[in-house]
């Protein structure tokens, strides 16, 4: 969505893939917000243009799982709504679970309630002592079961610790990061921009997008905190330091490519195509 000039922001749709009339979106006011989901909430009203992208699907949901475990915390419902929306006009046998901390801080619970899946969802309000026991979610890891996750990052990597533990494959394991802190340390280094021409120098301190942006190179971002991807960028010579929760660790061991808003050179020197 693009929040206002130069400012944009990826958020997931919730609403069901069969209707093609509308998207749905639901976006948190958070009091620490960069500027987007306040804008949103002060400047959105209805019957506004907005500019919007096509839809990237950058959370696959595997349709012929035999069994799927949604696992939603606070707003990280969103992506998991779409999920359920799927798999239930699939037909497919799945579970949902949304978490927490109390009924005020809860989004959607009217739809949940509603909704044809309704059967399949259940309610883990801290406040009501009714916590989701994950160890006993997990237990027993089967082949043909998927666990997907989104919510706020330490209860996701409580859930991806817990079913790494149970001996989970990684591959039926699913996650989405919302957001994410930014490490900036270490020592400087010399980047190339290929296309741009430029030879620039990375301090501490500095992300590789904020030097490209400050030489004048128009560097697409959206999150800024290596979780979205939308500033994935080929790597034609060096080694990344990768820092993002965006890459598979398959995708990161090839070193082709890097996320230029938190991630940065192991060695010396990046050679980049940008």
């Amino acid at each position: 969505v693009q929040v206002a000039p130069g400012l944009s922001r990826h958020y997931s749709l919730c609403g069901s893939p069969d209707d093609l009339q509308r998207y749905c979106l639901g976006i948190l006011r958070e009091p620490a917000s960069r500027g987007g989901s306040t804008r949103i909430h002060e400047q959105f009203q209805e019957g506004a243009l907005v500019s919007i992208s096509r839809p990237r699907n950058q959370f696959r949901l595997e349709e012929g799982a035999g069994h799927s475990l949604l696992v939603g915390g606070g707003i990280g419902i969103t992506p998991i709504l779409a999920m359920a929306w799927r798999l239930q006009a699939l037909g497919a046998s799945f579970e949902l679970h949304y978490c927490v901390r109390n009924r005020s801080r809860a989004a959607f619970l009217e739809l949940l309630g509603s909704a044809p899946f309704s059967d399949k969802v259940t309610l883990h309000i801290d406040d009501e002592g009714q916590q989701l026991d994950i160890p006993g979610l997990l237990r027993g890891p089967e082949a043909h079961r998927h666990v997907y996750v989104c919510g706020p990052g330490g209860f996701m990597d409580a859930l991806i610790d817990a079913a790494r533990q149970q001996s989970w494959p990684k591959a039926n394991v699913h996650y989405e990061y919302f957001a994410a802190d930014v490490d900036t340390t270490g020592e400087g280094f010399t980047l190339q921009a290929e296309r741009s021409g430029l030879i620039l120098h990375v301090p501490e301190g500095r992300s590789i997008a904020q030097v490209l942006l400050e030489a004048g190179v128009e560097v697409p971002l959206s999150c800024e905190q290596g979780v979205c991807g939308t500033c994935l960028t080929r790597v034609l010579e060096g080694i990344p330091d990768h820092r993002d929760l965006f890459l598979t660790e398959e995708e990161k061991a090839s070193n082709d490519q890097m996320l230029l808003c938190c991630s940065r050179a192991s060695g010396s020197f990046l050679r980049l195509d940008i």
